[in-house]
Parts: structure tokens; sequence; C-alpha cells
């Protein structure tokens, strides 16, 4: 079987597992009030668009777009499976979250990413995503040191 990527609930047992594994992978990267992860109910609000890729059938990577309400959109809980890294999952997933993002209509999709994931940045870089300003949602009178804790990268789909 060949990879997939399909829009899908996030309520399924190996989804669920993947979530639980990003979850423990953020929790390991920062203290509990910087981390910003979207639950599993969260996920499910009609707001939000959520994909599941899948290797020969075996769940191994995900990500969920969520509507700002203002022609924007930002991406939360972008994760492959580490066993399945380097096999381009991150990128496809990424090539059809934007293709699906221009169909909706939105006009810029934004995302936040820890400071020190250059692998990230570099695979967001090369789709086009160039580093902006903090997005809406952020409190920024809580977060003091915005930047030693978050890069913020915006793509502009007109642009492209």
């Amino acid at each position: 079987m060949p990879l997939t990527i399909t829009v899908e609930s996030p309520r399924q047992n190996g989804v669920i597992r993947l979530l639980d594994m990003s979850s423990a992978y953020a929790q390991s990267l920062y203290p509990p009030e910087s981390n910003h992860l979207l639950d599993l109910e969260s996920l499910e609000r009609p707001d939000v668009t959520f994909w599941v890729a899948r290797l020969d059938g075996d769940v191994v990577g995900c990500c969920a777009l969520v509507e700002a309400g203002d022609g924007t959109a930002e991406i939360k809980r972008m994760f492959v499976r580490p066993s399945s890294r380097g096999l381009g999952i991150g990128r496809a997933i990424l090539q059809r979250l934007i293709d699906d993002a221009r169909t909706l209509g939105y006009t810029t999709i934004h995302l936040d990413s820890a400071p020190f994931m250059h692998e990230a940045h570099a695979l967001y870089q090369r789709f086009g995503f160039v580093p902006s300003s903090p997005h809406k949602g952020w409190e920024f009178e809580s977060v003091p040191a915005i930047h030693d804790i978050a890069l913020f990268m915006s793509l502009d789909l007109g642009a492209n």
C-alpha cells in the first residue's frame, strides 16, 4: 500500500496513540505553561480540518489546520512517528494541507514551532513559509520571552 493522506476523525485508536506520542514529545521539551497543544475534543471542532497519514495502512503522521475566522488558519499537531521519519511523510502532509487550504479559500497559513527544531523550519521554508510576528491567539502579556519558546512562520497563499 502506498502513503495515503486523508481528512479523518482524530478519534481513532491509532491516531490517539500518535497524538499521545506527540504530547509526550512536547511535554519533554516545554514546561506545562508553554505547551499549547490542542486536545482531542478541540481537534474535533468544526473549524478544524484533521489529516491522517497512513503507510501500508498504519498511522504514521497527522496534522490539523485550525480556522482563525479571518481568512487565515494555523497549523497544529503536525507530527510524524519517529520510526517513520526520513520517508517524506512530513513533506507529503504539508503539501496536502497547503493544497486543501487553497481549496478552502484561506489567504494565509500560520504556525509556531520551537526555535531549535531546525529540520522542521527547513521543511516549512522549502514550502515558502517565512518568519513572521506572532499570530492571532497568542497572549503576549503571559509569555514575556515569546521568541525564546516559539518561532513564528507564515505562508501567504496568494503569493504561491
